[in-house]
């Protein structure tokens, strides 16, 4: 039944303009960011050369993207949550949610679930962009891995501080 709610929320996320606008937004700033570092790179790259363990593209490029989406992401993620209950209001079918045969839990975790995997969006974007550089240069791949499963940890956190407030008696109020 989680399953149920999941794709439900991923259909109403993905049908929303406010989720695209944030998407969008979220892309042109770490797209720009992106850009901004690479051309630093650029830049350095010959100094970096005479330094003996300099940082390499990742360390310069990649990384520093991963640290600015996290505070991003801490500004969107309560934009995306703030629609979860509000949205059944509106349309009328929290009574109907409330009625089915499933637990509170099982409704936040749908609803949790569902906002997260849209949100790993951004990290896979952001992984993407890194990972385009392996046609010019070396990336350290555990290290954009474990960026990547950083930025979706904190993303998780921020999801579970922002969601804490759907428990039964609001939803039920």
């Amino acid at each position: 039944m989680i399953w149920t709610i999941i794709t439900k929320e991923l259909r109403t996320l993905f049908a929303s303009p406010l989720a695209w606008v944030v998407l969008a937004f979220l892309q042109i700033i770490l797209a720009w960011i992106f850009l901004t570092r690479v051309d630093y790179f650029l830049t350095i790259q010959a100094q970096l050369t005479r330094v003996p363990n300099a940082p390499g593209l990742t360390e310069i490029v990649v990384v520093p993207m991963f640290g600015i989406a996290s505070i991003m992401l801490l500004m969107s993620v309560p934009l995306l949550t703030m629609r979860l209950v509000a949205e059944e209001r509106r349309n009328q079918t929290m009574a109907m949610l409330m009625s089915a045969p499933i637990s509170m839990t099982q409704i936040v975790l749908g609803k949790f679930l569902a906002t997260l995997a849209f949100l790993a969006i951004v990290g896979g974007l952001i992984a993407l962009m890194g990972l385009s550089l392996l046609l010019g240069g070396n990336l350290d791949l555990g290290l954009i891995a474990t960026n990547l499963l950083g930025l979706l940890l904190l993303t998780a956190t921020f999801l579970i501080l922002s969601i804490r407030r759907l428990d039964a008696d609001r939803l039920r109020a």
